[in-house]
C-alpha cells in the first residue's frame, strides 16, 4: 500500500485495497440491532472512515436522536476489513467498565439494507481531535501540555499491549478529546491494530516488502518502514516522533514524505544519533532534555522486548519537574510564540 499522506488531512486506512465497497448512507431513524439484542437509532452522519459512515447514536426510543446524542455507531459494508479488524480488538481491550485511554465499546453486530449487509458498532461519542487543535494553536504545542499528552498515551499504549495488541498508527488526528471533559484524551482508530502476542505467543520479527512503510509516513516506525510487523518498541518510536513534532511544529523529513525511502533513512540517522537530531530540531536553549532521552531508552529496546513503561514515565515527568511543572490533569491548548524550528534542515 502506499504510504498515508500528511497526518494533517487525517490519513486514511492501512492496507486498503481500492475495489472496497463505500456505505451508502443511512437515513436518520434507522435503526440497527447488535448481537446483544440492543437497539440503537441513528443520527445525523458526523464523519467518514476510509470505507463507511460515522453517525451520531443513541438507545431505540421514540424521540429522534439528537445533537447531544452521546454515542456514534461506525458502519462499512460487511465485506470490507478495517472494520472487522477494528472489531477484533474492541471486543477484546475495550470494555466500559475499563479506564484506559481507549473508547468504550458498547456493541456491534450486522444489518440488512436494500440487499447489503452492513457491519457496524457503537462507541462513545467524543469532542474535537488533537489534529485541530494542533493547527489553532499554529502547529506547536507546550511543553508542558506534550509531556502531559506523552504521559497519557505510555499508559494507554501499555494497557494496549498488555491486551496483546499494538496500535500502529499514534498521531494527533486519532487522539480525541472527550465529549463531556475535554481534559480526557483517547486514542481511536485501530483499523492497524495488530494482536503481537496471541495467546501469549510473540511474532518473530520478519521483514515483508509488501507491508513497506505501512502506516502514517512522517511518524511510522522504522521497523514498519522495512514491511515488519509492528511492536511495542515501534508504537513507542512513533510517540517519540508525535511528541519532538508538537514541540518543535515540523520533522525534518517532512519536506519530502512522497519519498518513502528517504523519510526510513532519515529516520534511521535520527536514532543513530538521536542527540544530533534534537539539535537539528530545536535551538540550544529549547532541547528537551527528557525527549532526548525518553528516545534513547526506546531505540535500545529489542524488537520483542517489554518497554520499560515506569522508566518512561519517570523521564517525561522529571521533564515537567524541570519547568517547574505537573500533570495537574488539566490540558490547556494555548498558541505558543515561535511555531516552527527554523533549524530544520
Amino acid at each position: 500500500m502506499p504510504p498515508k499522506g500528511k497526518a494533517a488531512a487525517g490519513g486514511g486506512k492501512g492496507r486498503a485495497p481500492a475495489k472496497r465497497k463505500l456505505a451508502e448512507e443511512f437515513p436518520p431513524g434507522e435503526v440497527l440491532t447488535d448481537t446483544g439484542k440492543k437497539a440503537w437509532k441513528l443520527g445525523a452522519p458526523v464523519g467518514q472512515g476510509g470505507f463507511g459512515l460515522i453517525y451520531l447514536a443513541d438507545e431505540n426510543s421514540a424521540k429522534p436522536v439528537g445533537s447531544d446524542a452521546p454515542y456514534v455507531v461506525k458502519v462499512e459494508p460487511s465485506d470490507n476489513g478495517p472494520l472487522f479488524s477494528e472489531l477484533k480488538f474492541y471486543m477484546r481491550a475495550a470494555k466500559p467498565e475499563l479506564k484506559s485511554g481507549c473508547p468504550k465499546y458498547w456493541g456491534s453486530g450486522l444489518h440488512d439494507k436494500g440487499g447489503r449487509k452492513y457491519r457496524f458498532m457503537v462507541i462513545d461519542r467524543f469532542g474535537t481531535d488533537l489534529q485541530k487543535k494542533y493547527e489553532e494553536c499554529g502547529r506547536r504545542f507546550s511543553r508542558k501540555l506534550v509531556l502531559q499528552l506523552g504521559l497519557r498515551m505510555l499508559d494507554t499504549l501499555e494497557y494496549i499491549h498488555e491486551h496483546e495488541y499494538v496500535h500502529a498508527d499514534i498521531k494527533a488526528s486519532n487522539l480525541m478529546l472527550s465529549y463531556s471533559d475535554p481534559n480526557k484524551v483517547y486514542l481511536v482508530d485501530y483499523g492497524l491494530a495488530y494482536r503481537y502476542c496471541p495467546e501469549g505467543v510473540q511474532k518473530e520479527y520478519k521483514e515483508d516488502p509488501k507491508r513497506c512503510h505501512d502506516g502514517t509516513i512522517e511518524f511510522t516506525s522504522i521497523d514498519a518502514h522495512k514491511g515488519a510487523t509492528p511492536s511495542r518498541r515501534g508504537d513507542l518510536e512513533i510517540l517519540g516522533y508525535c511528541m519532538v513534532q508538537w514541540l518543535c511544529g515540523q520533522l525534518p523529513w517532512e519536506d519530502k514524505l512522497q519519498d518513502p525511502i528517504y523519510v526510513r533513512d532519515s529516520k534511521i540517522r535520527c536514532q543513530d544519533k538521536v542527540s544530533e537530531f534534537m539539535t537539528t530540531c530545536f535551538s540550544s536553549q529549547d532541547k528537551p532534555d527528557e525527549l532526548q532521552r525518553f528516545m534513547e531508552e526506546v531505540k535500545k529496546l529489542d524488537y520483542q522486548e517489554k518497554p520499560p513503561y515506569d522508566t518512561l514515565r519517570s523521564i517525561l515527568q522529571a521533564g515537567l519537574k524541570s519547568i517547574q511543572a505537573k500533570d495537574d490533569g488539566k490540558l490547556v491548548f494555548n498558541v505558543v510564540n515561535g511555531t516552527t524550528s527554523d533549524r530544520l534542515v
